[in-house]
């Protein structure tokens, strides 16, 4: 028998043997990427969607200043969510739908359609160095992130005197737009 027909039967018999066995694979990052991601940025963002995120109200509700957090959330809350020159941005919790631009809302993002509810479902996100220091690049740049994506964030909470919530970001996983719906 040829070397050609020997590894082809092979490669056929190693084929049927995997049939029938169910593999588990991780969901990894795929709406970021490094097209659209800096190198920097790449370092920041999880391969793995965290499982025991917690969507933005609740988060808010129940984190103590400093504890780690995981938090789920769509990048919206203003005309611009973003900090300019910062690594920094706010989120809205998912179960707030965004305005559709065929209601006149030129900016879904900024939830003008609900408004009275975005002080209770929204939290800044603010992905820090090893210094714990505010990344100076903007992170559409840095993480390759745009307006409605549905973000996982692991981070510390950070409370100020009024009781808004801040993440101090150590990593973002991107949620695919496929499974964000």
């Amino acid at each position: 028998m040829s070397k050609g027909i020997w590894a082809t039967l092979m490669s056929l018999a190693l084929a049927v043997l995997g049939c029938g066995q169910s593999t588990t694979v991780p969901t990894t990052q795929t709406a970021a990427t490094p097209a659209t991601a800096s190198a920097a940025g790449m370092a920041m963002l999880l391969n793995e969607q965290p499982v025991d995120a917690k969507p933005v109200a609740d988060v808010r509700e129940s984190a103590e200043d400093g504890v780690d957090v995981t938090i789920l959330g769509r990048i919206g809350g203003g005309a611009s969510p973003w900090v300019e020159g910062r690594a920094a941005f706010t989120i809205v919790d998912p179960k707030l739908n965004p305005c559709h631009p065929s209601e006149g809302c030129p900016t879904p993002w900024d939830y003008c359609c609900s408004t009275d509810q975005l002080p209770k479902n929204r939290a800044m996100i603010k992905v820090v160095d090893a210094a714990g220091g505010t990344v100076e690049e903007d992170a559409r740049k840095l993480l390759g992130l745009k307006e409605l994506q549905t973000v996982v964030v692991k981070g510390k909470a950070k409370r100020d005197e009024a009781g808004n919530l801040t993440v101090l970001a150590s990593g973002v996983f991107v949620v695919p737009e496929t499974e964000a719906k």
